[in-house]
């Protein structure tokens, strides 16, 4: 199992709006694809007006085939331009559980799928 934690930090006071076209456009398509998101937040306190998502993967091929899918679909296609304005940087790191969490961890997923 793998966590790929995404990070983005947008231009100052562009979250909300960032969050309605998101909310409205990219969830959907993500969700529908990707399937597997584990958290979504944004910082409060340290590095202002960044995104963190979490999505979780059995491995790392079942991340990249669905990966692959959501960058040929036409709907994230027309989605993605219409975020370029808001983001300044985008940072992504693949995750691995300790061996002591690894069942810890899919319970949890198993029990609050998204």
């Amino acid at each position: 199992m793998i966590v790929e934690e995404r990070m983005y930090t947008l231009h100052p006071g562009k979250v909300p709006e960032y969050f309605k076209l998101y909310q409205a456009e990219g969830l959907p398509i993500q969700k529908r694809i990707l399937g597997n998101l584990f958290g979504y937040f944004f910082t409060e306190v340290g590095t202002q007006n960044q995104l963190v998502h979490l999505w979780y993967y059995e491995n790392f091929e079942e991340r990249e085939k669905r990966r692959a899918q959501l960058s040929a679909d036409p709907g994230w296609l027309a989605y993605i331009p219409k975020t370029r304005p808001f983001v300044i940087s985008q940072e992504t790191r693949i995750l691995k559980p300790a061996p002591f969490f690894q069942d810890t961890l899919r319970k949890m997923l198993e029990s609050n799928r998204i």
